[in-house]
């Protein structure tokens, strides 16, 4: 990496790579496509921006001059205006002090003003799918330059009904053919956390919105319109963590929960198994991780054995 880049990354306050940044970093570098699941707060924004500034400044990309048609080298979408926005900020963090020039465009701001922004130089383009589609087909953005296509919250733009956008983002006819440019692709693992009482999932929750990670909770005393809200913000992605009492444990159909907390565990070892049963469903893998206290927990010791062994021994 340049030393400019080096010095906006110290400046950023990153020091120590995260897991998601130590394996993505390399495989972008490397010139591959990369399909990446990470928790909210794991550093990805950076994981793919970094390489990505990287390739371009080795690459020697200039400065795009004013003209009506700006042509990017990389494009980044994302579901929410919110999202586009932090990830805008952080691409001005990293590319300080060179010629590369990144732009933000989303909904609910005035479209003269976004094609203002774009004609004014664009090699970064960060940009929700919606008003993407709309300046692509007014004629302000070329795609035939695109060398990086970043797709964030992959999953959650599915789940948003942008599915069909993005199709008709990769079959433009200036789109670049698969093979000639990179496709990266980042997701949110939801995470469903259990505690043993409801003032504990409030302050959990409560908590991780305070550490910037985007939490939700349910539990008995909660109405059941909150409790729909909460569960429809956890399914959607916007809030991919989901802190529960065991009313969470059955009965609830939620798809692509990728990891379950045992922050308390149950009293009894089939509570155990419901609530591990959350992730790893229809054939997908998951995680399940759980705090064991030998004063409150030491009855499930042998049960918790005998289930682990089952499974080891069927595996």
């Amino acid at each position: 990496m340049c030393h400019t880049l080096t010095v906006n990354i110290a400046k950023a306050g990153y020091s120590k790579p995260t897991p998601v940044q130590k394996y993505s970093i390399p495989i972008i570098l490397a010139g591959r496509d990369l399909m990446a699941c990470a928790q909210t707060g794991s550093g990805k924004t950076a994981a793919f921006l970094v390489p990505v500034v990287a390739q371009m400044m080795r690459d020697g990309v200039t400065a795009s001059s004013f003209k009506e048609q700006q042509e990017p080298e990389c494009i980044i979408t994302a579901p929410t205006r919110e999202l586009i926005n932090q990830i805008f900020l952080e691409a001005r963090k990293f590319v300080y002090g060179t010629c590369i020039r990144p732009v933000v465009i989303y909904g609910g701001t005035q479209t003269d003003y976004s094609i203002r922004q774009v004609k004014q130089g664009c090699n970064i383009l960060c940009a929700t799918p919606g008003r993407l589609l709309d300046i692509i087909g007014r004629g302000k953005i070329g795609l035939h330059n695109v060398k990086y296509l970043v797709l964030d919250e992959a999953d959650r733009m599915l789940d948003m009904g942008f599915g069909a956008d993005m199709k008709k983002l990769v079959s433009f006819p200036d789109m670049p053919q698969k093979d000639k440019r990179q496709t990266l692709m980042f997701s949110n693992e939801r995470t469903l956390v259990f505690v043993d009482t409801k003032k504990k999932a409030d302050f959990i929750a409560c908590f991780l919105c305070q550490e910037n990670i985007p939490a939700t909770s349910i539990h008995g005393d909660r109405e059941q319109r909150e409790r729909e809200i909460a569960l429809r913000d956890f399914r959607s992605g916007k809030c991919p963590v989901l802190v529960a009492t065991s009313v969470a444990a059955r009965g609830l159909d939620i798809e692509n929960v990728q990891h379950v907390i045992n922050f308390d565990l149950p009293s009894t070892i089939e509570e155990y198994v419901h609530r591990i049963g959350r992730t790893g469903r229809c054939g997908n893998t998951g995680k399940a991780v759980g705090f064991f206290d030998n004063n409150s927990d030491g009855h499930l010791a042998q049960p918790l054995i005998k289930v682990l062994s089952d499974v080891s021994f069927r595996s």
